[in-house]
């Protein structure tokens, strides 16, 4: 070997291992870095000596599109179950402290107490009470059914916002990858940005990630719907920030297609939004239209009707309809919406108002042509209309069918045909249910992402004991590089002396 073709080796040598030291660095830098891909030097040897040629990503494109599409359902099963959760909240938990159903056993012991001791005035007075409580249960589970709509709203409006944000660093990403392809430029650090930008747009909304020529990158919702094709769709949305029961929220619109909302415990939904939607749109509702169907059975309950048969009207419990007026007794079978919003007691038994609690139990609510026990003989025994609302509360009534149809029972929903004792009770069943389906999922969807995570990163994550075995060969290289410029040194002073 010539001493030129030596210093050839040894600064062919040094380059090399110069840039692998530098790719090796980086990965160990990165080491905790989840969004970072690791890189290889790769080296070809010719009689010119070995030189780096490429640095190679160890892209995994299949476990990126697994990993993206798990985290996409998880997203999903997630917010729908941390909805799940906040409605189980409205109702006092595990133990249902403030769920309507425990007012409503509440208010019928208390009524059976009553109609014990019929002349008994604090008897009377705790069964108003009793009632009183059971209308604000309602009043207040209908306003928190509400402001979780709200609150998704929100959520949804900020996503939306979230998502257009992204979309657009997708497109500085995506043409810095093309670029850097098209010049012969690395291109890993802007195939890092982008993978980062796709798997948060995934936790918003569920995506597939088609590859084209040149590296170019196209996104489309599971619905086909393009999300980003060399330009970001826009993704709109108007957001509202009071609910109540007659609000019908916004859809989410991707280039100019509305967003379908997701369906079941186990949903349908990938990405937050969808969940998000199907939580505002459906679960939400349902329950409400569970909590009208209540109020609806109360005031039908406890109605009263003249002694001479020609007229009827709410007695112990009234209501408000949207326009300000008062409601009927009702007497569809459908839900009204709201009822439960707006369900009261009747001032005419209220003490502090001026009312009488014993007018309950003579169904003399609405005045004395209503008055089933008349004076001057009126009878402090007197139970027939206290019997009456006792054994009414506990007999089968009709409830509209479509409360709970996707829920509780999958062919009919909550059974329409049941004492409003029973119904109440599957209401609150109907959500366990749901949150239990939910919950069950959303430990399988996390279970599943934990196993593409690990996957992913295990292909393409940094390994520290690999790195640093690889430094150690890399010195190895760079001493042998070493020895061979000390041996051309010695070999070159030795020609000079002798030259001298």
């Amino acid at each position: 070997m010539s001493l030129t073709s030596a210093l050839n080796t040894a600064q062919s040598i040094f380059n090399t291992t110069g840039t692998q030291s530098s790719v090796v660095s980086n990965n160990i830098a990165n080491a905790g870095n989840k969004d970072y891909v690791r890189r290889q030097a790769l080296i070809s040897t010719s009689l010119n000596g070995a030189q780096v040629v490429k640095i190679d990503r160890a892209k995994e494109d299949a476990l990126l599109r697994q990993f993206v599409n798990a985290n996409s359902k998880d997203s999903a099963q997630q917010t729908l179950l941390n909805g799940l959760e906040d409605l189980k909240s409205i109702v006092g938990g595990n133990d249902y402290e403030t769920a309507p159903t425990t007012y409503l056993a509440n208010f019928r012991n208390a009524l059976s107490a009553f109609r014990t001791t019929p002349n008994n005035a604090i008897a009377a007075q705790g069964a108003i009470t009793a009632a009183q409580d059971l209308a604000n249960s309602l009043n207040n589970s209908t306003d928190a059914v509400q402001q979780v709509r709200a609150s998704a709203d929100k959520s949804i409006s900020n996503s939306v916002d979230q998502l257009n944000t992204l979309l657009s660093q997708f497109e500085t990403a995506n043409n810095a990858v093309k670029n850097a392809v098209n010049t012969n430029a690395d291109p890993s650090t802007a195939l890092d940005e982008r993978d980062r930008l796709l798997k948060q747009i995934s936790n918003i909304v569920g995506v597939n990630a088609v590859t084209r020529n040149g590296n170019d990158m196209a996104l489309y919702t599971p619905d086909g719907v393009v999300l980003f094709d060399t330009v970001p769709r826009s993704v709109t949305f108007q957001g509202q920030s009071t609910y109540d029961t007659s609000t019908v929220g916004n859809a989410v619109y991707i280039d100019g297609v509305a967003l379908v909302p997701g369906k079941g415990g186990t949903t349908s939904a990938s990405g937050s939004l969808t969940a998000l939607l199907q939580l505002r749109d459906e679960v939400a509702p349902t329950f409400q239209s569970q909590l009208d169907e209540v109020a609806k059975g109360l005031v039908s309950l406890f109605s009263e009707t003249n002694t001479a048969g020609t007229s009827t009207l709410p007695g112990l419990f009234t209501w408000t309809q949207p326009d300000g007026t008062a409601g009927d007794t009702p007497t569809t079978g459908a839900v009204i919406d709201g009822i439960a919003g707006t369900i009261k007691i009747n001032p005419a038994v209220v003490t502090s108002l001026g009312g009488d609690p014993m007018k309950l139990r003579d169904g003399a609510i609405n005045g004395a042509a209503f008055d089933q026990n008349p004076a001057p003989d009126k009878n402090g025994g007197y139970t027939a209309q206290l019997d009456k609302l006792y054994t009414a509360m506990g007999a089968k009534m009709d409830f509209d069918p479509g409360t709970g149809v996707t829920g509780f029972n999958s062919t009919t929903g909550l059974d329409s045909n049941v004492s409003i004792m029973d119904f109440a009770s599957n209401s609150i069943g109907w959500l366990e249910q749901y949150r239990s389906d939910a919950s069950g999922a959303a430990e399988n969807t996390a279970a599943a992402l934990s196993r593409s995570d690990e996957a992913y990163s295990n292909e393409t994550g940094v390994n520290l004991d690999e790195e640093l075995t690889l430094l150690l060969d890399i010195e190895q290289s760079y001493k042998a590089g070493t020895k061979i410029l000390n041996a051309v040194d010695e070999m070159l002073k030795s020609l000079l002396d002798i030259a001298s």
